[in-house]
């Protein structure tokens, strides 16, 4: 009994031991003193992309100080009004670059280096790539302050580590950072994917849902399953770490038959280049329809990821009548930690109760062609493998609205969307924009380009567009102070900004005549200005704001107040 149970111990340890054998073990230290609790980990699922790196909790605070995991120099410095929102670069010399995101604010050595560039170039959104040395950091030492901009939902650190030759991230915790963790990932569901043109699974000939029970030694069982022809499975699943309610995602699976592994796939590293495709990883029609992503334990043609470590027969599991075959599928987290299905296949031939009757439609999409359609008040093209595989596409015409199939199907590349706006005044073509309307039919704005009396986007979302006037500019609003208020004590200047239709394009401040930093947070829709920048000494200070939206609208707010 000993010698199994060492056995089955080593079985689960080995591939992750060999992980973190590649990696070095105890060069780099915390980006955070507190302990780390984590609300995303590597390679979690995310909508048309993996998740670059894990998600430190700064215990629902901003401002927490960020350290340098090790000696190196700053590469890069991004700021941008979404994705990573204020994020920092630091190359080290043995080869690695941590990345840092979400930031409050960075370092007073980097704060100031930062400034001066923003207001050379009056923008709040910069990139910059100092020159290798000009920006060095010892390790330990404040390199920025935690925050919730960008994209983030809640505060926390954003932290990756990356190869700096290759640009590849890798999953921080190979590199012994300790996450506490005894819980063995959550099997939600089970599904059955028939997958040739004779294929049934339980008398389906289409995608089904299995059954599974708890064993007594924590393990699944799956009731049995009948089956003919080449079938696949797919499965839901999440990892929950100690001290964190957070659904996770896992870090390996695992699929074999009768003892041999069909296939093997796990969150070690990743391409940037290929993120994409984690969208022939998943079930994507059923996340179109459902929210939820089913990983798939076969591999489809048209999947070129690189993440799987074994395959045969693509994971795809040939089912002949009179045999039986034992599908053990093995689901763990990076501290071995394991989930164990089995799921019981016998081979059989039946009469079909469920049969596929794929719909079809006028027109129908060849993936690797390009694809052109006139839907009268509008044109789409589609360049070639702008789509995974061939399909029916669900085209509707309109006088002003068009529909383009729906979201149960994704794109891998962008398309474009040609409005002829001619039925519209002159007068009111400037304040038009393309839009996409949502379930409710509001609408939400699409980048909108007008050149040659048309009106084109380039987008990769599928659904229903059309043609809306947004003739209302911004509002701004006072959010911290008064007309002719005494501010002496104040540390910023806060006021709300808001478009209801079109949104925000750009904002612009002076005071005093001068051009001043406002940082804009579009999730609470307010610009801020710090008086540590000190930009005027008069008393008597005049603030202007200009707010433009997406289609040219403008608004301008001014506003005197006092301070010594």
């Amino acid at each position: 009994m000993r010698l199994k149970i060492f056995g089955i111990l080593l079985f689960v340890l080995v591939p992750i031991l060999s992980a973190q054998e590649k990696y070095p073990q105890g060069v780099f230290q915390s980006p955070l003193e507190i302990p780390l609790v984590l609300a995303g980990t590597f390679g979690e699922l995310r909508s048309n992309h993996f998740h670059s790196g894990m998600d430190i909790k700064t215990q629902q605070r901003e401002g927490l100080p960020v350290f340098a995991i090790a000696d190196g120099t700053v590469t890069r410095i991004k700021i941008s009004h979404w994705g990573y929102g204020k994020a920092l670069y630091v190359a080290h010399p043995n080869g690695y670059t941590s990345v840092y995101a979400h930031l409050r604010k960075f370092g007073p050595e980097i704060e100031e280096y930062v400034k001066k560039i923003q207001y050379a170039k009056q923008s709040y959104e910069i990139e910059v790539f100092p020159d290798y040395g000009e920006l060095k950091v010892d390790k330990g030492s404040i390199i920025a302050y935690s925050g919730n901009t960008g994209g983030s939902t809640a505060p926390h650190l954003h932290f990756e580590i990356r190869s700096s030759v290759t640009g590849k991230p890798t999953n921080p915790l190979l590199y012994g950072y300790e996450v506490r963790d005894a819980t063995d990932p959550t099997l939600l569901g089970l599904y059955g994917y028939p997958l040739s043109d004779d294929a049934l699974i339980n008398q389906s000939a289409k995608k089904i849902q299995l059954n599974f029970r708890r064993q007594a030694d924590g393990s699944f069982m799956a009731d049995k399953v009948t089956a003919i022809g080449t079938i696949g499975f797919g499965i839901n699943s999440f990892d929950r770490l100690d001290m964190a309610a957070n659904q996770n995602g896992v870090y390996a699976v695992q699929q074999s038959v009768n003892g041999r592994v069909y296939s093997e796939y796990d969150f070690e590293t990743f391409s940037f280049g290929e993120t994409r495709y984690i969208n022939t990883l998943i079930d994507y029609e059923h996340f179109g329809r459902f929210r939820q992503r089913i990983q798939k334990c076969f591999k489809e043609p048209y999947n070129h990821l690189g993440i799987y470590k074994t395959l045969y027969n693509d994971g795809k599991i040939d089912v002949e009548e009179g045999l039986s075959y034992t599908v053990e599928i093995r689901i763990s987290d990076i501290q071995g930690n394991e989930t164990k299905l089995v799921i019981p296949v016998e081979g059989k031939r039946e009469t079909p109760r469920v049969t596929k009757n794929d719909e079809t439609t006028e027109n129908f999409i060849l993936a690797n062609k390009p694809n052109n359609f006139d839907l009268g008040a509008a044109k789409v093209y589609f360049p070639a493998n702008t789509f995974y595989n061939d399909f029916y596409i669900n085209l509707k015409k309109g006088k002003d609205t068009v529909t383009i199939h729906d979201n149960s199907v994704a794109a891998h590349r962008n398309f474009t969307i040609s409005f002829d706006p001619s039925q519209y005044p002159l007068s009111e073509r400037k304040q038009l924009f393309i839009a996409r309307l949502d379930d409710r039919l509001r609408p939400s704005y699409a980048t909108t380009y007008k050149r040659d009396g048309s009106f084109t986007t380039r987008t990769r979302d599928l659904g229903t567009y059309t043609l809306v006037r947004d003739s209302v500019a911004p509002t701004i609003s006072p959010k911290n102070f008064k007309e002719k208020q005494w501010l002496s004590n104040y540390s910023y200047l806060s006021l709300t900004i808001a478009d209801d239709l079109s949104g925000i394009d750009s904002y612009r401040a002076t005071l005093n005549g001068k051009w001043i930093l406002m940082e804009y947070e579009p999730k609470t829709n307010t610009i801020t200005y710090n008086f540590d920048d000190k930009i005027v000494d008069e008393t008597q200070c005049e603030l202007e704001v200009t707010v433009t939206d997406n289609v040219g609208n403008s608004s301008t707010f001014t506003s005197t107040f006092f301070r010594k």
